[in-house]
């Protein structure tokens, strides 16, 4: 896990490519390096250490004339290096080292034979190709500026300022200068027909049982987010089974705003059930509200419930940095493709909530994605998603819809999620726990959060400014004072329009009100913390 950024064109200076890389260092506090070829492109690397901590440095130069800089993690590159590029001359250790060498042997058809999460840029002489990972785990942006350079950059505040326009690269493309851009991430369940698969508890399980093992890949120590919910818990679970087999204790952490935030207690429940060496934290309304401006610079959005649930995420990565874990487990995607949130029992329609998964997964890198991996990067830690498994998302998109509705199982949310992890010979997790109704992250902290940073917000904007609202943002124009607020602090530190529609607002599509909490629905039953 690293901040990448190329810059692709002539006459420009190592020294203020740097400083613009530098802007990302907190992505790679371990060391960085540049690169500059024959014909002018530039390649930096910041660099957070987590597999061949000694040789991994990167850019990575392959067996020729390419050179690289990744981000993310490759969990097939061992397999990689034994088949396909056995032939291969290898440099390091690194799993990143076999994106350049996939590259020189097959050109830009080679995407589809990673097993990962990534955002990398080659450069080979004149040509080069840029690729993201197939749902956007980690970011990637791109632009041009005012000479027709190119720039690739992990982060947009390192070339918002440099580039004339510039956006997100869309996961599950690649871009080179002779193809422009290109899908080669195209499964089957991108068709909401193609959703026709038997329901198989038993595969449900072991597939991701295999997906979080892919992910317990490091040369460092790790760690789980552990908010009590479901996701969180399953993950947990399964780390410290693996974890177990070869002598290893898991690390977990929960945060909320005190000992009897609905979070901290379900998670307290799960450490204790599984064993594992638990550190909860607590922070205070008011120390949330103060972070705010350096949180929308880390996140880079403007989106309410990112704003919302990346705040205690920050604040956990921060104390997670400073007891020396570097990697961490989280629960992202479950919701989206098993259909979790509470908004989606509002339907009776099993193809338009097959739709709306697709709809949520494919939005991902703009939402929970963003929200993962820039909450953490902040502090210099990496969080793997096991849920986001490329094998685990083929197998859950394609079970038949009725068998993910609430309406299915009385209204429980991820009934067969639940069910598959369900084995009462050997439990996975208390039953209290496998069981319990979505809370969103941002809600289970603590309610006050929420209802307190509202009022914080609203007390700062005025009538007039909502009146105003449409003429000042036109773009994505903010309902609530909350909304605007975050809008106003991200208008200064992002003033570029092409800033301002790299976001995504994350809106429930069946929730008749303007707040994306999942307590606003309906359905939703306020915990029992007593």
């Amino acid at each position: 896990m690293c901040g990448i950024l190329a810059v692709l064109g002539k006459d420009k200076e190592t020294s203020k490519v740097s400083e613009l890389s530098l802007r990302m260092s907190h992505r790679g506090p371990d060391e960085r390096d540049i690169y500059q070829s024959e014909n002018g492109y530039i390649l930096c690397h910041e660099r957070l250490s987590i597999i061949d901590l000694h040789t991994g440095k990167q850019p990575i130069k392959g067996s020729s004339s390419a050179y690289m800089v990744h981000n993310g993690e490759i969990y097939n590159h061992r397999n990689l290096r034994e088949t396909l590029l056995k032939d291969c001359s290898f440099r390091t250790n690194s799993d990143s080292e076999v994106i350049v060498h996939l590259y020189e042997k097959l050109g830009s058809c080679f995407l589809d034979k990673l097993d990962g999460v990534f955002a990398f840029v080659v450069i080979d002489g004149d040509d080069y190709i840029a690729g993201r990972d197939p749902i956007g785990v980690k970011p990637l942006y791109y632009g041009k500026d005012k000479d027709g350079t190119m720039y690739f950059s992990s982060e947009m505040k390192a070339i918002a300022d440099q580039c004339i326009g510039f956006e997100a690269f869309p996961p599950g493309h690649y871009y080179t200068p002779k193809e422009g851009l290109v899908r080669y991430y195209k499964p089957e369940w991108f068709d909401h027909k193609t959703a026709v698969e038997k329901l198989d508890l038993t595969a449900i399980r072991e597939s991701l049982i295999s997906a979080t093992k892919k992910r317990l890949m490091t040369d460092v120590p790790l760690g789980v987010l552990l908010s009590g919910g479901l996701d969180s818990s399953l993950t947990s679970s399964i780390a410290s089974r693996l974890m177990k087999e070869s002598g290893k204790k898991l690390h977990s952490f929960s945060i909320g705003l005190d000992s009897k935030s609905p979070d901290i207690v379900a998670a307290r429940k799960v450490a204790d059930y599984l064993g594992t060496q638990h550190h909860e934290l607590y922070f205070s309304i008011e120390e949330g509200v103060k972070i705010l401006k350096q949180l929308i610079w880390n996140l880079e959005t403007y989106d309410v419930t990112s704003i919302r649930a990346s705040t205690p995420m920050y604040f956990l990565s921060r104390q997670i940095a400073e007891s020396g874990i570097r990697v961490v487990l989280s629960g992202e995607g479950a919701d989206e493709m098993f259909g979790g949130y509470l908004y989606f029992g509002n339907t009776d329609s099993s193809e338009e909530f097959q739709k709306e998964t697709i709809d949520r997964v494919q939005r991902l890198s703009t939402a929970d994605c963003l929200r993962a991996d820039k909450s953490t990067m902040a502090h210099g830690i990496e969080a793997r998603v096991p849920f986001l498994d490329k094998d685990f998302l083929d197998l859950v998109m394609k079970i038949e819809p009725k068998e993910k509705m609430h309406q299915t199982y009385k209204g429980v949310e991820k009934y067969i999620l639940r069910k598959a992890f369900d084995t009462p010979e050997d439990p996975f997790l208390p039953e209290e726990v496998l069981w319990r109704q979505k809370e969103q992250f941002s809600d289970g902290v603590g309610y006050n959060w929420i209802d307190t940073l509202i009022e914080f917000c609203s007390a700062r904007v005025s009538e007039q400014d909502m009146k105003l609202a449409n003429s000042k943002y036109p773009h994505n124009t903010p309902t609530t004072k909350e909304a605007y607020y975050y809008r106003t602090i991200f208008s200064e530190l992002f003033p570029q329009d092409s800033a301002v529609k790299t976001v995504q607002k994350w809106i429930p599509k069946w929730q008749d009100n303007d707040d994306p909490s999942g307590r606003a629905n309906k359905s939703h039953v306020k915990a029992d913390i007593a």
